[in-house]
Order: structure tokens, then C-alpha cells, then sequence
């Protein structure tokens, strides 16, 4: 098949899986068609069976603001007709499926049919959708899509009860493909940062305040003053400063960690013990699953699609939100050597239910039945 995948490019969850997908697409002789404004930041160097298309953003001094979905909807138009795409798969609501059933009509209107899927991801629902101003165009695109999925049930629930939506709703999770590990390398790396009595703490998001990542630090100091510890933090956003502030208050510098945004988190992750995630609300919780991935437990908070990733006991712990102190002594508990063992190979095990394997051909199959649809 001939699919394009619409996206955004940076380092969030929705662009992370989706050019992952598109990846893996490729790996198995599909044609992939990236639709956007920038590469993708985890798609890497040349690629078999994957191609680029820009998105060209014109400065038209008409306009305060710049028409993307207009621009967008154009390039899909061009992309379809000359590379003949058999599909789209436009992954977040706003603006993909408004620009995709745009595209579509007007594909529609010369003559050519093409299908299109919508995956929702979190925030397009969750935080954008809640906008009375965005609810007609976001009701009304999932509706008018050929297939809509959803990345968890919990997402799933939220989209149903915020919206008027009469098309089914498929949930398909979200996944981690195969990571290679070097023992040697990591051990390596982990000397770099923390000490052989030192456990390493880590944390990856996008520092916006429902990612809670002022409970981070809170949660490290009170796992600090048990023990020694080191805490490493992936990502950047609007929240940075107040945690550095927060570090300085509880005099905790020597031992936290900034790094800033990391294209590859897995590399960063796979020299942890614990990764903590005390969000306000998570549609899925990738970077917990990416986490488990590289056999190290979760303790999150139990909210969103996080309970249908990490299981209480088994891959990590679940607090409620904002509870820093139940948060804390699970980290304490977990960081036992004996028991932190036994939750690593807990962690990787959970994590297979998410493997490219598992995932892959349910996406393969939604995208035969729309294009044998289509004929």
C-alpha cells in the first residue's frame, strides 16, 4: 500500500508514534508519504520505501496568522494525485482531520476517492477539544473520517462523553519498537552519571503543567533524604524554570539533572532504576511504556490511560495525583535491590504487550478494509 501520514514533527507522543509507525511501515514494503511542516525528529537518516513531503509555510503579509490547514490540505491534494496514495492517516484532530476532509472533497471533486484515518492521541481531546470554540470542527471531523482510533479505552471514554460522535471509535494502544541494548555501553554511561551506591531517578515530558513535574522534585527530595540518589530530566517547556528554582530552594542541584530535550530518550532511560511520572492526566503514558520497554518499573500517578500501561505491583506503583508522599515511599520500596530486580523484569515483560508485533497488524488491517472499501 501507498499511506500517508500526517503528523506533527516534534518531540511529543502523537509525532513519536506516528513517524515509528510509519517506520515500521516501511520496514514491511509499504510506501510511506510523510505529510509536514518539518522532518520528523525520530525519523532519522535515508530510509527505504519512506519519503518527505514539506509543507511550505508563505509569509503572505494578508494574513496575521498563516493558513496551515489550508496549505496543509493542498499538499495532501498534490501528494495524493502524484504519488497515487492509497491512504491517509492523519494522527491528531486539530488541524489533520479538518485538512484531510478538506483534501478529500476536493480529491472527491476530480474524480479520486481517498479514505482517511484519524488517530487521536490525548491533548487534541483532553485539552484543545475542551474549547467550546474547537467542539463543532473536532465533532465534526471525527465523524466525517473513514476510521477513528483512539490510543487508549480511557481516551476512548473521554472523547465519547466531550463529544457528539456517531463513528465507532477503534482503540488500537500505542507501542515500542525493538530496542538493541548494550550491557557494556550502558554501564558505561550510567558511571558517567551516578555513583555505584547512587540510584538514578528519571523523568521525561515536555514541562507543561499537567505533566506536574514541580511533584518531581518533591518526590525526589523525600526519596533523597532516605537514600542516595540521583534524579535525570528529559524535555523542556514552560515549567523548567520554576523546577531549577524548586532544585535550588531544597538544595538538591548536585544532584538533579537537567538535560534538556533528547531525541532518543530510550539511551537516557535504560540507565535508570525507577522513572517517575506524577501527571495530572495521561491519555496513554508513552514514555512509562517506553520506560518498561528498557526494563525499568514506573511509579505514575493512576489516572488517565497510565492504569492500562503500568499495573500496580507488577510493572510499578499507581498514586493519585498530587500524593507526593505515597508516591516517595513506593520509590523507596522499589529501590530495594532484591525487589527492584524482580519489578525490571516485571516492567519488560508488561511492555511486549505493546511491541511493534502486537500493534503493527491492526493498523495493516484497518488500512486494507478502508482501501478494499475504496475499489
Amino acid at each position: 500500500m501507498k499511506i500517508g501520514i500526517v503528523l506533527y514533527p516534534t518531540f511529543g507522543g502523537s509525532g513519536v508514534v506516528a513517524t515509528e509507525l510509519g517506520k515500521a511501515l516501511a520496514a514491511k514494503g509499504h510506501q510511506v508519504h510523510f505529510i509536514t511542516y518539518s522532518q520528523p525528529v525520530r525519523l532519522g537518516s535515508f530510509r527505504e520505501n519512506i519519503f518527505y513531503h514539506e509543507v511550505s509555510i508563505t509569509d503572505y503579509p494578508l494574513f496575521d496568522f498563516q493558513p496551515y490547514e489550508t496549505q496543509l490540505a493542498s499538499k495532501m491534494v498534490d501528494v495524493v494525485k502524484y504519488e497515487r496514495l492509497d491512504i491517509l492517516h492523519v494522527h491528531y484532530a486539530i488541524p489533520h482531520a479538518s485538512a484531510a476532509f478538506m483534501a478529500q472533497q476536493i480529491l472527491k471533486a476530480e474524480g479520486i476517492r481517498i479514505p482517511f484515518v484519524t488517530t487521536l492521541h490525548g491533548t487534541d481531546i483532553t485539552l484543545v477539544g475542551k474549547d467550546p470554540s474547537f467542539e463543532p470542527v473536532i465533532t465534526f471531523c471525527i465523524n466525517q473520517s473513514d476510521a477513528v482510533t483512539a490510543v487508549s479505552e480511557s481516551l476512548k471514554r473521554d472523547t465519547l462523553a466531550h463529544f457528539k460522535v456517531t463513528n465507532e471509535i477503534q482503540v488500537i494502544a500505542n507501542f515500542v519498537p525493538p530496542l538493541p541494548t548494550d550491557t557494556d555501553q550502558r554501564q558505561y554511561i550510567r558511571s558517567k552519571y551516578a555513583a555505584d551506591d547512587q540510584a538514578i531517578i528519571c523523568h521525561v515530558s515536555n514541562f507543561r503543567p499537567v505533566k506536574r513535574t514541580e511533584d518531581v522534585i518533591k518526590v525526589f527530595a523525600e526519596v533523597r533524604a532516605n537514600q542516595p540518589c540521583k534524579l535525570i530530566l528529559v524535555g523542556d517547556g514552560p515549567d523548567r524554570y520554576a523546577c531549577e528554582r524548586l532544585c535550588r530552594e531544597l538544595k538538591l542541584c548536585e544532584d538533579v539533572i537537567f538535560l534538556g530535550k533528547v531525541r532518543d530518550t530510550a539511551h537516557v532511560m535504560e540507565i535508570a532504576d525507577v522513572f517517575l511520572l506524577p501527571s495530572e492526566t495521561e491519555s496513554f503514558g508513552l514514555a512509562a511504556l517506553e520506560a518498561m520497554a528498557v526494563g525499568v518499573p514506573v511509579v505514575s500517578s493512576n489516572t488517565g490511560g497510565i492504569p492500562e500501561v503500568n499495573i500496580h505491583g507488577e510493572s510499578g506503583f499507581l498514586s493519585e495525583v498530587g500524593d507526593i508522599q505515597d508516591m516517595a515511599k513506593n520509590l523507596i520500596y522499589l529501590l530495594q535491590p532484591a525487589i527492584l530486580q524482580q519489578f525490571k523484569k516485571n516492567a519488560l515483560e508488561r511492555s511486549k504487550v505493546f511491541s511493534l508485533t502486537q500493534i503493527l497488524p491492526q493498523y495493516e488491517a484497518l488500512y486494507r478494509k478502508l482501501v478494499e472499501t475504496k475499489r
